[in-house]
């Protein structure tokens, strides 16, 4: 497996997101421990370094997976998880979904990340959402107050706008930057990835296969379980489900060329952008961290890059309103 560079962070350049192993893509079935734990498995032998999580996954579940599943491999993987989906407000119960940024938060967030990871370091450290209620000076001098202490090693910002990361790499380096990024999410191009690039930040696309749909499989709503977040997703409705289609579609034709899934394509097209630049590709199956891990070694042609590249984006908002709305922009 190839690298990439985050800042002065060194990955592998295809990384794993824990996300599902916590549920949210329910149309994969019933969840499975013992597979989400051969799964993570599988993807360190297969030279994976880079694995995400966050506090919120489940609440707290994905991180319990992550930690029980490295607790031998400790040293081998770079760990990154999120804090700020979730309230530590006053000793209460946490409260997920809740924007919570405060410093005292924070705290009381990396405390409980650490205990459920079994570790006693976070390799990377994101600001999961931007807090519009705390000054990000405030927030970042927390985390580097945790820098200084060792339990934090790299600080991260979530869905951050360009004058954020800007805000935020002034107090304390920013390593990197977690945002949608795929053949279909291609919003960070114009202002954020020129920012990054000239501060030295790195880049983490997550979901860079379009939620799933970029992986092929998805032909139809039915597809698609009623409690599965992603039917009331605006990009797999209506209309815009079945324009998003034909994206998949040319994607699939330029896999065909080389022997390559829609999948694989996809992910070397993300590849083909920088080599600061680390995708996390989501799953709880070890075929798929196979599928995906294996896009490190193919190329793509500049033809094919080009008309990867001039494929139009996708339809239709890629959150709901509500989403959206917790989006620094």
């Amino acid at each position: 497996m190839q690298t990439a560079r985050l800042g002065d962070l060194e990955v592998s350049r295809i990384g794993l997101g824990a996300m599902t192993m916590a549920g949210t893509y329910t149309s994969e079935g019933a969840l499975d421990h013992d597979e989400s734990t051969r799964t993570i498995h599988r993807a360190i032998e297969l030279g994976v370094t880079h694995i995400d999580t966050a506090e919120v996954y489940g609440p707290f579940l994905s991180e319990e997976l992550v930690g029980r599943a490295v607790a031998d491999r400790r040293d081998r993987v770079v760990i990154a998880t999120k804090f700020g989906l979730v309230s530590h407000r006053g000793g209460a119960e946490p409260q997920p979904g809740r924007i919570d940024s405060r410093p005292e938060s924070i705290r009381a967030a990396v405390e409980g990340s650490l205990r459920r990871l079994g570790t006693d370091r976070i390799d990377l450290y994101y600001q999961h959402r931007v807090d519009p209620a705390v000054p990000i000076e405030d927030t970042v001098g927390a985390v580097a107050e945790l820098v200084a202490e060792g339990k934090v090693l790299h600080l991260g910002l979530s869905e951050a706008s360009a004058e954020t990361i800007r805000r935020a790499h002034a107090v304390h380096p920013v390593t990197a930057l977690q945002t949608e990024y795929s053949l279909w999410t291609r919003d960070v191009e114009g202002e954020i990835l020129p920012v990054l690039r000239e501060l030295g930040i790195g880049f983490v696309p997550y979901s860079p296969l379009g939620h799933g749909l970029l992986a092929g499989s998805i032909r139809s709503v039915d597809d698609i379980a009623d409690d599965d977040w992603r039917k009331t997703n605006p990009r797999f409705t209506g209309a815009s489900f079945a324009r998003n289609l034909a994206l998949v579609d040319e994607v699939t034709a330029i896999g065909a060329e080389i022997g390559a899934t829609p999948a694989q394509t996809a992910l070397a097209w993300i590849l083909s952008r920088g080599d600061d630049i680390a995708p996390i590709p989501g799953t709880r199956r070890v075929a798929r961290v196979e599928e995906n891990t294996a896009a490190d070694g193919i190329g793509l042609s500049s033809d094919q890059i080009a008309r990867l590249d001039a494929l139009e984006p996708a339809a239709g908002a890629r959150h709901d309103d509500a989403n959206m709305a917790s989006i620094d922009r």
